[in-house]
């Protein structure tokens, strides 16, 4: 037997016992290959302690096949690299080789150990025995019966077995002598594996919670409408103010009928709103939950108790009973059949993160259960399918589409809702109104089944109610039912409404709709792509609809319209379209028509300049005409990003009325204030001459004092952080006047809940960096790219609390970051190696971090990220010489100094 002894990569390695024993360090790095004419000298190989068997025993032992190897080969040290890259300098495989090429290569032995850790395969048993081996690009099962145990490298795979049973070209290569192995995924970027969202963990941070009240922002709209023929000018106005209290959002709003006169100023809305995922708090105005059977606004209090659900994220508008209870997601089970050795990967939309995966096993069926559907996981999956678990095939794939029926909850879930006040009537001279006629109810809503949903009440409201809710949606039959009856009305006894909806195929539904006032329904068949036809009804006004829809979309033209006709042979149909940089539109029905053909001259659809040129009628007030003609701009820049900061319209009208100018014009291009003027001397109705002027002034309270946003009203339901990273100068760990506001990377230096920056839309102020989120708490991270040059912030992470209402104010101290260098020796002369060196604060100092370092074999440490202070300068808990040193603002970034101990 032949022997070979590597030298390779300073280190030589034994055959004897351990394959990775090592026998000798030496400093040159050289290759010397001895060959020995034995076969006495090589022990068996202790047994593999960290193989799959070993880790996961099961309750019998595994009997192995021991193989019958072809009598040449050998045991032959080598190396093992994957592609370019060596993963193990040097091991043992059995195999052989002439000096020019491999012999038998697809019988070479190696150690199954080996491979594992060649390719970073996680290996797991399985309760049926087997083994389940995943790496990045592979997941697969292998039958521990089918592998096969050499007498010397123990568990093994052949060069056939990594082949066939994991996918992995192999090729030996003599000049490395090496065996390279060539996975399928090796060269695949990130996006094209897997990807897993990381969990946001809080736990252990610093906690910032957010403010307790705060008056946040003040707005005031203020329109004056006149006519100069009759010379009236009439103002009205609106007044809110939204803030935050004790975890929730208040609003207050004043109706101004006129502004001249404060005893008509009417106290129009006055809310307290808590919302947390398991429970709402509501306390004035706000609507109830059942139809409301008196006169005047609802103002009580009213709680929500949801028990295994969230619901979806409310918008601008405040409280909403039935938004309030309405899950984010309903939990689904999706089922299917794929061939044994399939991976099967669900995938929410279409991006690339992994919602549940499975191999299938010799059923040939795969199932995900308590698949999240709507909300952030979306109503959309694909389901990935790889042959043999390979995930470098190519899959295929296949669509798992669900709805979320209003109203309807998970199985198991329920919500409970309690609610009383009064009704508020306004009145004359009376800021606040007269509150009278007491209501109430207590309502409870329940998942029966993945399919049904049920709830039932006791309402109060004038007389004593009964209320009951269905909410249906089949998972076999694409059939959606949502019905809800009020029992007890003075009108016939009972309030009623009835949704029924059946879509046997995705071109194809059907639509039917009952209450106490009326029933409806309508069909629309999707004929061909872009044709579609329908069918209504209404009982209430007695008619009868057919129609046809048209779409049309080409390179330069896209084309939308419908036509109808009713059992009254009235005649509705519409069209729009555009070319190029022309845009026509036309609406026609019983009452008129309206017709514009726009031209824009810069090419950008509704920005920039246009000429307009309209027609519309009426088939009232004696066939009332006007034909207009318009010169408009609107800035293709915009402000608060939706609103373009200049709008002007000019032109000239004629018709049935009289002739004469219209203008408007409106700005955002003032932070905070925005204005808007119109002036018309006719109109389709009228010739009198008159004007509008519109003025939305907004007021920014909290974080800071800044012009507003005209969209606030978001407030109610949302708040935000307002992170404002500074060039900490003294240290103190406190915001100074004289200290810089440190923006220039913010978008690389923030990080919320392991999501960029830039995917929350932040706003750049020069003071700090504004976040709208919705409440919760969030996870702040700061990351070193974006750290100013030689600072760090004194934490890397914090755990920060958002309420509605209001935003966290997070102040980041960057602080200049010092580095101390030297050697630890003994009396002076000898160096220390393996010293623990130690700056530990002192009691006059301001850090509260003790710095570590270990010395090398030179006696060499670094003790790093130091912050201005007073250190005592230990070694191994011992004081050294010297015993203190201070970092001041004065202190050089990088210092050397040699600590001396004694012994």
């Amino acid at each position: 037997m032949q022997i070979i002894w590597v030298l390779q990569s300073d280190m030589l390695l034994s055959p004897n016992l351990d394959n990775q024993q090592i026998l000798a360090i030496t400093e040159p790095k050289v290759c010397v290959i001895c060959s020995i004419n034995t076969k006495d000298y090589f022990s068996p190989p202790l047994p593999i302690a960290n193989s799959p068997i070993a880790e996961n025993p099961t309750p019998k032992t595994i009997p192995q096949q021991t193989i019958a190897e072809p009598a040449k080969f050998t045991r032959l040290p080598m190396g093992l690299n994957v592609g370019k890259k060596t993963v193990n300098p040097s091991t043992f495989v059995k195999g052989a080789e002439d000096g020019k090429q491999a012999i038998d290569f697809e019988n070479w032995l190696v150690s199954f150990e080996d491979v594992k850790q060649a390719l970073n395969l996680n290996v797991r048993t399985l309760e049926d025995g087997q083994l389940e081996l995943r790496s990045p690009g592979l997941v697969t099962r292998i039958n521990p019966k089918e592998l096969k145990t050499d007498p010397d490298l123990g568990l093994v795979l052949s060069i056939t077995d990594i082949q066939t049973k994991l996918g992995v070209k192999c090729e030996f290569n003599l000049v490395d002598y090496a065996i390279i192995f060539n996975p399928p995924w090796l060269n695949l970027s990130e996006n094209q594996l897997e990807q897993k969202q990381p969990p946001v963990i809080l736990e252990g941070l610093p906690k910032i919670n957010a403010p307790t009240f705060t008056v946040t922002t003040i707005g005031e709209q203020i329109n004056l409408t006149g006519n100069l023929t009759s010379k009236v000018i009439n103002s009205q106005g609106n007044f809110t103010a939204i803030g935050s209290l004790l975890g929730g959002s208040w609003i207050v709003g004043i109706d101004q009928s006129d502004l001249t006169n404060t005893n008509s100023w009417k106290l129009e809305e006055a809310q307290y709103l808590r919302q947390t995922p398991t429970a709402d708090y509501v306390l004035g105005s706000q609507p109830n939950f059942w139809q409301n059977q008196g006169q005047g606004s609802y103002w009580g209090f009213t709680t929500i108790q949801r028990l295994g659900f969230t619901p979806t994220t409310s918008s601008a508008g405040g409280f909403s009973p039935s938004q309030r209870l309405q899950t984010r997601e309903i939990i689904r089970t999706i089922t299917g059949e794929a061939k044994p050795g399939t991976l099967v990967q669900l995938k929410s939309g279409i991006s690339n993160i992994v919602a549940a995966e499975v191999l299938v096993d010799s059923s040939g069926v795969y199932r995900f259960e308590n698949i999240p559907t709507g909300g952030i996981s979306g109503n959309n999956y694909r389901i990935y399918l790889y042959p043999n678990g390979q995930l470098t095939a190519q899959p295929k794939i296949e669509e798992a589409k669900f709805s979320i029926l209003s109203g309807q909850l998970s199985q198991g879930t329920s919500a409970f809702m309690i609610s009383a006040g009064l009704s508020q009537q306004q009145s004359q001279n009376n800021f606040v109104g007269n509150f009278q006629d007491w209501r109430g109810g207590v309502a409870y809503r329940l998942g029966i089944t993945q399919d049904l949903t049920l709830g039932a009440g006791v309402i109060y409201d004038q007389s004593l109610l009964g209320l009951g809710e269905l909410f249906y949606q089949s998972r076999k039959l694409p059939l959606r039912v949502n019905a809800s009856l009020l029992m007890g009305t003075k009108n016939k006894g009972w309030d009623y409404n009835t949704n029924i909806s059946f879509n046997p195929s995705p071109r194809l539904s059907f639509n039917f709709f009952n209450d106490r006032l009326s029933q409806r329904f309508d069909v629309n068949w999707q004929a061909l792509t872009g044709v579609s036809f329908k069918i209504s009804s209404n009982s209430r006004e007695n008619t009868l609809n057919a129609g046809i829809n048209l779409a049309l979309i080409m390179r330069n033209l896209s084309l939308f319209s419908s036509a109808d006709i009713n059992n009254n042979n009235n005649f509705r149909w519409n069209i729009s379209s555009s070319l190029t940089n022309f845009q026509l539109s036309h609406r026609q029905n019983e009452i008129g028509t309206n017709t514009e053909l726009n031209y824009n001259f810069s090419g950008i659809s509704q920005l920039g300049n246009a000429l307009n040129i309209g027609y519309e009628t009426s088939n009232y007030n004696n066939d009332d005409y006007l034909a207009t003609g318009k010169l408009r701009y609107r800035s293709t820049k915009f402000a608060n990003g939706y609103r373009p900061r200049w709008e002007l319209d000019v032109g000239y009208g004629i018709g049935s009325r009289g002739q004469g100018l219209t203008a408007s014009a409106s700005t955002s291009i003032i932070p905070g204030l925005n204005l808007g003027i119109r002036y018309q001397e006719v109109s389709l109705t009228s010739n009198e001459t008159s004007f509008k002027i519109e003025l939305s002034p907004n007021l920014n309270l909290q974080p800071q004092l800044s012009p507003g946003d005209s969209r606030f009203d978001r407030l109610r339901n949302e708040g935000g952080i307002f992170v404002q990273p500074f060039l900490d100068k003294n240290g103190n760990n406190r915001l100074d006047n004289n200290e810089e506001i440190y923006i220039k990377d913010a978008d690389l230096l923030l990080v919320i809940n392991n999501q960029s920056l830039k995917s929350f839309q932040p706003e750049f102020t020069s003071n700090g960096v504004l976040v709208k989120l919705p409440p919760g708490f969030y996870r702040l991270d700061l990351d070193s790219a974006g750290y100013p040059i030689n600072r760090k912030p004194v934490e890397s992470a914090y755990a920060v609390e958002v309420v509605a209402g209001s935003y966290t104010i997070i102040r980041v101290p960057m602080m200049l970051s010092y580095t101390v260098a030297g050697r630890v020796m003994v009396n002076g002369v000898n160096p220390v190696g393996g010293a623990k060196v130690e700056a530990v604060p002192s009691k006059l100092g301001k850090s509260e971090k003790s710095i570590v370092s270990i010395t090398n074999g030179a006696g060499i440490f670094y003790l790093e990220e130091l912050q201005p202070g007073i250190y005592n300068l230990l070694v191994n808990g011992q004081p050294a010489q010297p015993s203190t040193i201070e970092i001041n603002q004065n202190s050089k970034q990088l210092q050397e100094v040699n600590l001396v101990i004694d012994k």
